[in-house]
């Protein structure tokens, strides 16, 4: 088929991959000419474990091409709109570049081709019925086309974005049309085999909603076990790790998700909890929830400094080194990472701040400049250290042994923020240990 992708962000890019992958001709389309021309010489334009391999091989055959131009949507059997959609502090989503994307469509369609439009941006309940649709009938029937048009969300994890767009554990599709429906549920089957999960067929308000609740229940997992970590951290011989594990076993709580740590960053999750918020406050609906949802995970951060103040007390001139600048590992976005906030507040405490990370430090040097000194090496920032502090879970920092903090720091102290060590470890190794979630040691 032919197939035009708006926006190559994760989303976008994912999809053409997996997409042209499977033979069918993908054009990519993005109003950034560095990123397509990025994306035009094989180079990813952010950090996703597996783009650089496959991106460079659809490119290599011919099956998927980047360009700025809208106007090649022109005769596509299907067209999705994967732009972002931004939203304020408050949560009002900004849907001005799903509105920009639907005009250029509209602008191409025919008699020719009875497009399909995708909308797979998150958007609030009613876009696609109120907005989307709207603009397209207007053109369709000055130039006597056709169109059909669906709301099909996504539910990739940063980090998994391939992985999850070829092994989706559900596909959701909305509309008012059962001819586009049968048509996009067709040709997920077709792209999937015997692999096609269970796709649900509802209504354009029904899916666009299951969206933003799916992302405020992963949300809200994440905020009830940071609730009982700090419970956790009060009990001797708590492990909030080993809670974790007795909870996840009953198969109607499940373990995704159930990670105490420093709470929920990136892209998604605290735009959609946000919007969700704003969404229950303008229906005039009880919101008291999703507010302590977020409460308890802006606070979270917070934590981590605390713990390192009541070891260290004043922070000025004290070497602290900062494991994990990305909001999780396998990506370089920090959007909504604790380390921004960590870090800004060791600074202006005065500390000696050393940043270590294995992708994120280009994007973070465009935030703190030569404030912070950078590294991806996890061993050799150590030297001389007064306290280390693990913000983010790479698996480069889960093989640094504890003799090696306790051989280089100046100060053997490490701060656990993403549960990754063993404390009885750190102890036999004669290095301070703390952690979130953790009750003090005997």
């Amino acid at each position: 088929m032919r197939i035009s992708i708006f926006g190559l962000g994760r989303v976008g890019l994912a999809a053409a991959i997996c997409f042209a992958r499977r033979g069918h001709r993908v054009v990519g389309i993005d109003t950034d000419d560095r990123r397509v021309a990025l994306i035009q010489g094989a180079v990813p334009p952010f950090f996703e474990p597996e783009l650089n391999m496959y991106l460079k091989r659809v490119i290599d055959n011919g099956t998927f091409s980047a360009t700025s131009d809208g106007s090649l949507n022109t005769g596509s059997d299907l067209a999705f709109i994967a732009v972002p959609t931004p939203s304020s502090r408050e949560g009002i989503v900004d849907l001005v570049q799903v509105k920009k994307v639907t005009h250029t469509i509209a602008d191409s369609l025919s008699t020719d081709c009875r497009q399909l439009v995708v909308l797979k941006s998150t958007v609030i309940p009613g876009t696609a019925r109120n907005i989307v649709k709207p603009i397209l009938e207007r053109q369709s029937r000055r130039v006597r086309a056709h169109f059909d048009l669906c709301s099909n969300p996504e539910f990739l994890r940063q980090g998994s974005a391939i992985h999850d767009t070829q092994y989706p554990d559900r596909i959701v599709i909305g509309g008012d049309s059962q001819n586009g429906i049968h048509r996009l549920a067709d040709f997920y089957r077709h792209l999937h085999g015997r692999r096609t999960p269970v796709i649900v067929q509802t209504t354009y308000e029904n899916a666009e909603l299951i969206k933003y609740a799916n992302n405020a229940f992963l949300a809200m997992k994440v905020s009830f076990i940071n609730s009982i970590a700090n419970i956790a951290e009060s009990i001797p011989q708590a492990d909030i790790k080993v809670v974790e594990t007795g909870i996840g076993l009953d198969a109607r709580i499940g373990s995704e998700y159930l990670n105490a740590g420093l709470g929920w960053g990136g892209a998604c999750l605290p735009k959609d909890v946000r919007a969700i918020r704003q969404l229950s406050k303008s229906l005039d609906c009880d919101s008291e929830l999703i507010e302590s949802i977020v409460h308890v995970n802006e606070k979270r951060w917070q934590r981590l400094v605390y713990l390192a103040r009541k070891e260290l007390g004043s922070f000025k001139g004290k070497k602290i080194v900062v494991f994990g600048l990305a909001f999780k590992p396998n990506t370089d976005d920090m959007r909504g990472s604790a380390s921004i906030h960590i870090i800004r507040r060791l600074l202006a405490e005065g500390a000696i701040v050393i940043a270590c990370d294995p992708a994120a430090v280009e994007n973070a040097e465009t935030i703190f400049r030569d404030k912070v000194v950078y590294t991806k090496n996890p061993i050799k920032c150590l030297d001389g250290a007064d306290c280390c502090m693990v913000v983010t879970g790479w698996e480069n920092f889960k093989g640094v042994p504890p003799l090696i903090f306790a051989k280089r720091m100046r100060r053997p102290f490490v701060i656990d923020g993403r549960g990754i060590y063993e404390a009885d470890r750190f102890v036999r190794a004669g290095v301070k240990f703390s952690a979130l979630g953790l009750g003090p040691l005997a």
